[in-house]
């Protein structure tokens, strides 16, 4: 039997197959998680995350826009405290800083020496932007917001969530979350309806404490501060 599967013409045929099953390893891997074992599974990430509600990560990020030809990519480092206080700081050839506390959010542009400021829950579009950049981070409540699903994999879990409310369905058309083991972010990829896409990877996850001020901007002397949306 064993010289059977040696024999060179036929380890040539199985290799084809071997390649195709390697190809789908971690699709058959996965397996769908059933509402009980995600109402469980949200309810083990909350209560880990009540336990270090700050948390802070490099990120690298990816925007297909349907009007460019290239992808714009990024890289930086995020601050987030739950509910809904974060930073966030991009840099490379356009750099910026968005800041919130929660009522205010700001948007700092170095190299233009330019700032725009946001108040916040007046569910504007906006807010619905901020829920889809938070959802990941801070799962409270998760399902009022959106419908969610689930997979368990070889190398951690899988969410995609799709929102429930129109004004969160003109900005949102689908948003997947994935998490390793430790219930650390490491992947999201949110579609916009127009087929915009933005995939941004998590590394160095920590949840050491977070200093107040972190969530605090106060614009440089010189800074031209507008607000697009009024005030």
């Amino acid at each position: 039997m064993f010289n059977t599967f040696l024999h060179p013409r036929k380890t040539g045929r199985l290799v084809p197959l071997f390649l195709f099953l390697s190809l789908f390893a971690p699709l058959l891997q996965a397996e769908p998680l059933s509402p009980g074992d995600l109402k469980a599974l949200l309810a083990r990430i909350r209560e880990k995350r009540a336990a270090a509600p700050q948390v802070q990560a490099d990120f690298q990020e990816e925007k297909t826009v349907h009007l460019l030809n290239k992808p714009i990519t990024s890289s930086g480092k995020i601050w987030f405290q739950s509910p809904n206080k974060f930073r966030r700081e991009a840099k490379g050839n356009a750099p910026s800083i968005t800041v919130s506390d929660g009522h205010l959010l700001w948007i700092y542009y170095p190299n233009f020496k330019s700032a725009e400021k946001y108040s916040l829950g007046k569910r504007s579009p906006l807010d619905a932007g901020i829920s889809a950049i938070t959802a990941s981070l801070n799962l409270e409540n998760v399902e009022a917001t959106y419908h969610i699903t689930g997979t368990k994999e070889a190398d951690g879990y899988q969410l995609q969530l799709q929102p429930r409310n129109p004004s969160m369905k003109r900005f949102l058309q689908t948003f997947s979350i994935r998490m390793n083991n430790e219930f650390q972010v490491v992947r999201t990829d949110m579609v916009q309806p127009n087929g915009d896409r933005i995939v941004t990877t998590y590394t160095n996850e920590s949840r050491a404490s977070i200093p107040t001020s972190t969530f605090e901007f106060t614009p440089p002397a010189g800074t031209e501060i507008t607000t697009p949306l009024g005030k």
